[in-house]
Order: C-alpha cells, then structure tokens, then sequence
C-alpha cells in the first residue's frame, strides 16, 4: 500500500504535457497545482516538461523527461496517446514510481487503443509503476493539494462568473470513481453540501490500479472515515469483495452501481470499456461483504453524511421526535418501507414522557407515541429533555429529531442544546428541518458544524438513519464471527 502514498502524498511532481496555452488540459494542471503550491497547500517541488518551453506559469519547465532534475514522486500525463508509453518508459528509467495518465484514446476506443494499453501496462510494469488510469481525471487530495482536475474553474452565465468546479474541504469522505465526469459532479455536489473531502481518485480504464487496491488504502489511511465507490463494473471482482470484506471491519463501504438495465451497460461500454455484468450478481455480492449499496448521487451523500458523522446503530429500532406530526407520519413511513423498527415507547420511556408532561415541561397536547409529536407549543426546553430520555432508552437503537424551525418557541440556539445532549452517546441522531429559506439552511448547518448529520426532508433523514442501522448489522455480524472486538 506504501506504493499507492505518492498518489497522495508526493515530495514532488512533474507535469508532462504541460502547455502554454490557457485551456488546455495540461495548463490547466499545472495551473491549479501551481496555486496550491503558491496557497502552501502543495509544499513539494513542481516541475513541467514540453520541448518548446523553458518556464510556463513561473514554473520551470524541461525540454525532456530525462532532463528533470531528479525523479519525480508522482508524474501526470497529459500528451497524446501514442506517446504515452514511450514517456512511462522514461519515467520508469529515471526512477519515478506513480504516474496518472488522463490521456484518452486506449483500451475505451476499442481495436488499436486495446493493444496500445496493452503496451502501457507492459512498460509500466517493467519499471515497478504504479498507474492510475488512462483515460481518468485523476487524484484530488485536499489536505496536500495534489489536483489534476483540469476542467474550467470557472465559467460564465449571464454576464456573471462563478466557480464551476469548486473544490470541496477537507474531510474524512474519499471517493473513487470509474467515470471522471461523473465524479467531477460529485466534488461539485460535496461542495455545495460542505462536505469534507479526504481522497478522490478517478481511475478510468484501471489498467493497472483498480477499486480493490484502492479500497485496501483507503482501509488503512486514517484520514478516511467512509469509503465511496461509483462503478459501472468490476475489473477484477472477486478482489474487489475481499478488500471491500477487509475494509468494512473498520470502516463502511457505500457503493452506487450503474448499468444495472440492458441500455446502462450498453452505455457503459461505449463510456470505459467496461463490461458490466448481471445486477443481482453484485447485489448479492455487495451484501455478503457488508457494502451498503445506494440508488443515486443523493443517497450516496446523505448516507456519507450520517457515517461519518455518527456511531452505527446497534439495532434497527428507532424513535422520532418532531413538533410536526405530518413530518413525523412521512419519517416513519420512510424507516418502515427500508425495514426499520418503529420502536414501542410503552412502559418505562413512554412513562417518563408523560411525566415531562405532568410537570408542564412538553405541551399537554403532546403525543408521546412513537413518533412522538411535541406541537407547535413546544419549546427549547422540551426538546432537550425528551431527547435525553429517548436516548436512555433502552428501547431506542437510533433518533430522528424533526425539529421544524418555523414555531415560535424554538430558538437559534437549539442546535447546541440538542448537540450537548447527544455527544457522547453510543446511538446516532440525525437531524431534519423542513425549507430552503435562509434560516432554514443554517439551522441545519448549525447541526453540521456540531458534529450531527441534517437534512432537508423527513424521507432523506430516515434514509440516513437506515444507513446506520445497516452498518451496525454488519458490525455485529463481524463482532459475532470475532473478526473485531467490542
């Protein structure tokens, strides 16, 4: 695994291909690891290579591989296709060990492109390289600053420019990815949903390093708390389970597979030579190692969310807490339709409610069935002592608390009352509040910034809450075949 760090960790990296030309995909590289080098997010030496310049961008640059100064740590391609092996070739001389090659044109365009891959691989393993790729966007690595995105920064709409490719913060969610557009999408959308991000890797053709060794890392990097993986199909899939069964003793694996139709995997083809097969194969596969398999984008990042964030559930049982009954009614309908547990608050929790009650704490008009409706006289107050009470429960294995902000006696500072009542405690909470208006959006960054997962609808919070009930199940499976310990 030490062999894949550089990817990641590079003292120093050479673009080959670099271009003077605003635009193109190997100025645009150099560009944006130039800024991160600038910014001190980089701290390695950045090196270019094209024969008919000396500096591009303020970086030196190198009429020839075998002219670099020392071997790089990592290289990235981005030259034609015909060229690319003879340029391995001379990396692999000079001692450098990881390369990314984005160059399109191989094994994806089928006949000439197979053999030439085929001949990529060959060189690459004559030298000992590691290779991510061809045809791929490459690696992104926040907190190193290692990014060969090459796609515009920015774009224009309306008279008015935006960031079109915003990078996401750094976190403990890595992803890989077998489309490059696709995952491009997916760092948009984490950016926009504020969600950290450890490592990205789209790998394209996988010629050489593929899902299986990339989950084997990404099991052992410390920085990742939640592995996500797109795929289209399985190179090599039986080790694709056995490292997904290793990773999962320590960590979950969230897998979103397409070309799961006859047109998906005809698209998939065409898209990076990938053969897809049946899909109740994978769904089968996919359970006996413990993934956790999502239908689309926002299923993948609202149960990313919830994994990183909370402990898994220790059982499927789960309460909520709303002052909106209508939300209340769609959470669990929700929970129930992904097998949860509606747990049976009667006797001793149930009890302690109405006590709550009794003494004016939660309106007396308040439902304390399951899920428990505190109305719109609630306030801050009986939030939190409801909560500590489903929490001590010994009937409730996870909370949904639907805290709609709209009712008078709620305050700003609810987030942090609810937050201090919940850390600390071996069962997950997940938050909702209902809107898209400026307050709403706060109130549930406010969670976030806390440490606890909020979502925008009841349906996505019991989405999320199901998640981790689903790793827990497959904590315990483990836990009960002693491969990990309490």
């Amino acid at each position: 695994m030490l062999l894949l760090d550089k990817f990641f960790y590079p003292d120093s990296i050479a673009v080959i291909g670099a271009s003077r030309k605003p635009g193109k995909v190997g100025h645009e590289i150099l560009r944006i690891l130039k800024e991160n080098k600038d910014k001190g997010i980089f701290r390695g030496e950045l090196y270019a290579v094209n024969p008919d310049a000396r500096e591009i961008l303020g970086v030196t640059t190198y009429p020839s591989i075998s002219q670099l100064p020392s071997a790089p740590d990592l290289a990235v391609i981005a030259i034609p296709a015909k060229f690319v092996p003879g340029a391995v070739d001379e990396l692999g001389k000079l001692g450098t060990k990881n390369v990314v090659v984005i160059s399109g044109g191989f094994a994806e365009i089928g006949g000439e492109g197979v053999a030439l891959q085929e001949q990529l691989v060959e060189v690459a393993k004559k030298h000992g390289i590691r290779l991510v790729g061809p045809n791929c966007i490459g690696i992104l690595c926040p907190e190193t600053g290692v990014d060969t995105m090459f796609l515009p920064y920015e774009k224009e709409i309306g008279g008015k420019v935006f960031e079109s490719l915003p990078r996401p913060k750094p976190g403990s969610i890595s992803l890989i990815t077998q489309s490059g557009a696709f995952g491009v999408a997916c760092l948009d959308y984490m950016a926009g949903e504020k969600l950290g991000l450890a490592k990205f890797v789209s790998y394209g053709n996988r010629a050489d390093v593929g899902e299986a060794e990339l989950i084997d890392y990404l099991a052992s990097d410390y920085k990742t708390r939640v592995i996500l993986v797109y795929i289209e199909s399985l190179g090599r899939g039986k080790e694709f389970i056995e490292a997904a069964r290793r990773a999962v003793l320590s960590k979950p694996i969230v897998v979103l597979k397409a070309a799961r139709t006859k047109a998906g995997t005809r698209a998939a083809i065409s898209h990076t030579a990938a053969m897809a097969g049946r899909d109740d194969v994978y769904d089968a596969a996919f359970r006996q190692a413990g993934i956790i398999r999502v239908n689309n984008v926002e299923e993948l990042f609202d149960v990313a969310k919830a994994l990183s964030m909370q402990p898994p559930a220790k059982g499927k049982r789960i309460a909520v807490l709303t002052d909106g009954g209508g939300a209340g009614v769609m959470a669990v309908d929700e929970l129930e339709s992904r097998g949860q547990i509606i747990a049976d608050l009667s006797g001793e929790t149930e009890e302690r409610l109405e006590e709550l009650k009794r003494k004016g704490i939660i309106p007396p008009i308040a439902s304390v069935k399951n899920p428990i409706d505190l109305t719109g006289s609630t306030n801050d107050e009986a939030y939190v002592r409801s909560l500590e009470i489903l929490l001590e429960s010994p009937v409730v294995d996870g909370v949904i608390v639907l805290a709609l902000h709209h009712v008078p006696g709620l305050t700003g500072n609810l987030p942090e009352k609810l937050a201090e009542v919940a850390r600390g405690v071996d069962k997950p909470v997940v938050f909702c509040d209902i809107g898209q208006g400026e307050y709403a959006v706060a109130f549930r960054e406010r969670f976030e910034e806390l440490g606890f997962p909020a979502y925008p609808s009841p349906e996505r919070a019991a989405t999320a809450m199901s998640a981790l009930t689903a790793y827990g199940t497959v904590r315990r499976k483990f836990l009960e075949a002693g491969l990990i310990t309490p």
